[in-house]
């Protein structure tokens, strides 16, 4: 059963223009234009967690206690991994904020500018 906060996240992410859920590798990857932009997954033990891209943000939100940089290479291109509890006070607003940055670093400058008209 996935958290409130996970579906909340999924769910805004989803909301940006073109984008899609897809399952690779037993995760959830939302794309725009067939680009990753968030990475989502549960673990076995309750955790919950996302990837983003945060050229600007990242080396900040690295030095939170949940964030690390993203496995398979894609920390040093500016991915931020973060994890939190099944029951942790997960800060929406910053989230939904790297969610909003890493949509823009990925997706086509059309679609960003769509996003401001």
């Amino acid at each position: 059963m996935k958290s409130k906060a996970f579906e909340a996240l999924r769910k805004a992410a989803l909301a940006y223009p073109e984008t899609r859920e897809d399952h690779p590798w037993g995760e959830i990857a939302i794309k725009v234009k067939g680009k990753v932009f968030v990475f989502m997954g549960e673990h076995d033990d309750g955790r919950f967690g996302f990837s983003v891209k945060l050229p600007r943000s990242g080396p900040t939100v690295l030095k939170k206690k949940f964030a690390e940089p993203t496995h398979y290479g894609l920390g040093k291109h500016g991915w931020v991994s973060v994890t939190f509890a099944r029951d942790a006070d997960v800060p929406m607003k910053d989230a939904l904020r790297w969610i909003d940055e890493s949509f823009r670093a990925v997706a086509p400058k059309r679609v960003v500018d769509s996003l401001d008209d």
